[in-house]
C-alpha cells in the first residue's frame, strides 16, 4: 500500500511538470509587405504675378496702372525601365489695365509638348524618341490702339510640330538634346480674313485687278524639315533656378538653310515655398511670319519683310502646388 501511493505521488508530479512546460519555439510574426512601385511623376503649378502703380497728387504726374499675369504649368511623366513618356501643358495670360486707356494684352500663350523615348539597354543615354508639340494662343491679338482688326485669335495662328529621332538625356545634368531629321510643321490661321491676307506665312488669297477674291486663302501650310531642339535646368544657388530652352528648324523644301528659332530663357528666384520671382526673355524668328507696316507713310499698312521678335519679363507673384 506504501509503495501504490508513493508511485501514485510520482507520476502525479511528473504530470504537473509535464503540463507546466514552457515550449521555447521560437515564431517568426515578420510581415512581408509588397510596396507598390509608382512610375508616373506629377507638376501641377498655378500662379499670379502682379504689378501695381496708383498715384494720389503726384508732383512728377503719371498714370495709374495694373497688371497681372497668370498661369500654370501641368506635367506628367511615365518612367519604366527602358521607356520614358513626358507631357506637359503650359498656360500663360497677361493683362494691363491703365487709366485712360483700354485693356491690353500682354501676354497669350497655350502649349502643349509630348515626348515618347524608348532605349536599348539600361546603360544607353540615347532614346529613339517621337515628339509632339502643339502651340497657340487663346483671345484676339490687336496692333494697339486699333481695336477694330484683330491682327491673331485663337488658331490663328496654331503652330504644329510632329517628329521622329534621338535624344539624349544626360545622367547627371538635367539636360535633353533632341534632333530629329524629319518633322512636319503644320501652321494653321484658321480665320479667313488673315488667311486671306497671307499672315503667317500661308498662301494669299488670288485677287483680279479689282481687288475682289477669286481664290481664298490657304488656311493650313505644311513643312518638312530639321528639327533641333534642347532643354536644360540647373540651380544655381540654393534659391535661383535657371530654365534654358532652344527649338531651331529649318524646310527642306523652302530654302533650306533659314532657320526658324524660338530661344526662352528664365531665372525663377524663390523667396519662399510661396512668393516667387521670375526674370525672363523670350526670342523669336521665323522666316514665313511678315510683319505690317506702314512704309510710305500715307498711313496704310503694307507687307514687310520678317523681323526678330523679343519680348522681356520681369514679375513677382504667388505660385501654388499641389
Amino acid at each position: 500500500m506504501q509503495k501504490s501511493l508513493i508511485c501514485l505521488t510520482f507520476l502525479l508530479f511528473a504530470a504537473l511538470g509535464y503540463g507546466t512546460e514552457r515550449d521555447t519555439t521560437a515564431v517568426d510574426t515578420t510581415t512581408v509587405v509588397n510596396e507598390k512601385i509608382n512610375y508616373w511623376k506629377k507638376t501641377n503649378k498655378v500662379g499670379v504675378n502682379l504689378n501695381e502703380v496708383a498715384f494720389i497728387n503726384w508732383n512728377s504726374g503719371g498714370n495709374n496702372s495694373f497688371s497681372a499675369l497668370l498661369h500654370g504649368l501641368f506635367g506628367r511623366k511615365y518612367q519604366k525601365e527602358l521607356l520614358n513618356w513626358n507631357s506637359t501643358l503650359a498656360v500663360k495670360y497677361g493683362f494691363n489695365a491703365q487709366e485712360g486707356r483700354e485693356l491690353r494684352k500682354t501676354e497669350d500663350n497655350l502649349e502643349i509638348n509630348s515626348n515618347f523615348g524608348y532605349r536599348r539597354d539600361s546603360v544607353s543615354n540615347w532614346y529613339y524618341s517621337a515628339k509632339f508639340t502643339f502651340n497657340t494662343q487663346l483671345s484676339f491679338g490687336y496692333r494697339y490702339p486699333n481695336t477694330e482688326a484683330p491682327i491673331s485669335k485663337f488658331m490663328a495662328p496654331g503652330y504644329a510640330f510632329v517628329g521622329v529621332g534621338s535624344e539624349y538625356s544626360s545622367p547627371k545634368e538635367d539636360l535633353t538634346v533632341y534632333i530629329s531629321p524629319v518633322t512636319q510643321k503644320s501652321t494653321f490661321v484658321l480665320d479667313q480674313r488673315l488667311a486671306n491676307e497671307g499672315m503667317f506665312g500661308v498662301s494669299p488669297a488670288v485677287r483680279d485687278e479689282e481687288g475682289n477674291i477669286i481664290d481664298e486663302g490657304e488656311k493650313v501650310r505644311t513643312q518638312l524639315g530639321f528639327l533641333v531642339s534642347s532643354a536644360f535646368s540647373k540651380k544655381i544657388f540654393d534659391n535661383i533656378d535657371l530654365n534654358n530652352s532652344l527649338r531651331l528648324y529649318s524646310d527642306y523644301l523652302n530654302q533650306f538653310g533659314n532657320i526658324d528659332v524660338d530661344w526662352e530663357l528664365n531665372l525663377d528666384l524663390q523667396v519662399n515655398d510661396y512668393v516667387k520671382a521670375n526674370v525672363g526673355s523670350h526670342l523669336k524668328y521665323d522666316d514665313d511670319v511678315k510683319f505690317k507696316q506702314d512704309l510710305d507713310g500715307d498711313g496704310t499698312l503694307e507687307t514687310g519683310g520678317p523681323k526678330v521678335q523679343f519680348k522681356q519679363l520681369l514679375g513677382v507673384g504667388i505660385v501654388y502646388s499641389f
